[in-house]
């Protein structure tokens, strides 16, 4: 199947990206919908969360992204595979997250990932960031207590500022005040992989739910 080619930014302000997801019914996605399911947040073509799915059988898997094009394609290839642990979604995750997080069943919600987000430079577009006060809300209300988030990211400013969200927040606790060293998933993501090739620096952080939200 040829890679579908889409732009590489997309302003999550714009009109098309402030309507709120149609949720699939996930009881015909996941073959044991009691399975612990991590979340990531900005899929892009699904790469990672392929082969996560993979290496760790015992979990479900659902990545959310903006770029429809990528969902589209990265779920008919999940379909001619016939996995029953993983899923895409096209959405806005500022617009969108709460509702998701919803529909799922209580407790099942254990680890987040945000893996090298758009960093938007420019100053006048910072606001369209990933990582704002409600995502984080909205995670501490349904991330389990012990729930972990990677956050990694190859710009340090950017991933400064996610720590310091994930930090202001009192539902969360960060591992370690230095950036790991390692990776401590299974699986790098494409990004990590062409990073590390490049012998550039990732900024990583992992964070712990430590208790319910609603701060």
């Amino acid at each position: 199947m040829a890679r579908v080619r889409v732009r590489q930014h997309v302003n999550p302000f714009s009109n098309k990206y402030q309507e709120s997801v149609t949720l699939p019914n996930f009881s015909n996605i996941y073959s044991d919908l009691n399975k612990p399911l991590h979340l990531d947040i900005g899929c892009g073509r699904g790469k990672f969360l392929w082969q996560m799915a993979q290496t760790e059988p015992e979990w479900n898997f659902l990545g959310l992204e903006i770029r429809e094009p990528l969902v589209i394609e990265a779920n008919n290839l999940l379909n001619e595979q016939g996995f029953n642990n993983l899923h895409y979604l096209f959405c806005n995750a500022n617009i969108s997250l709460e509702k998701i997080l919803q529909s799922l069943r209580e407790g099942t919600l254990q680890r987040v990932s945000i893996l090298f987000p758009d960093p938007w430079f420019k100053r006048r577009h910072q606001i369209r960031r990933v990582v704002q006060p409600k995502l984080v809300e909205d995670l501490a209300n349904y991330l389990t207590v012990g729930g972990k988030v990677f956050l990694h990211s190859d710009v340090e400013k950017v991933a400064r500022e996610m720590c310091n969200r994930f930090s202001a927040h009192s539902s969360f606790s960060r591992s370690s005040d230095d950036w790991l060293t390692e990776n401590i998933l299974p699986v790098l993501s494409e990004r990590e992989i062409v990073t590390l090739a490049k012998d550039q620096p990732v900024y990583r952080a992992l964070f712990e739910k430590v208790v319910f939200g609603r701060s």
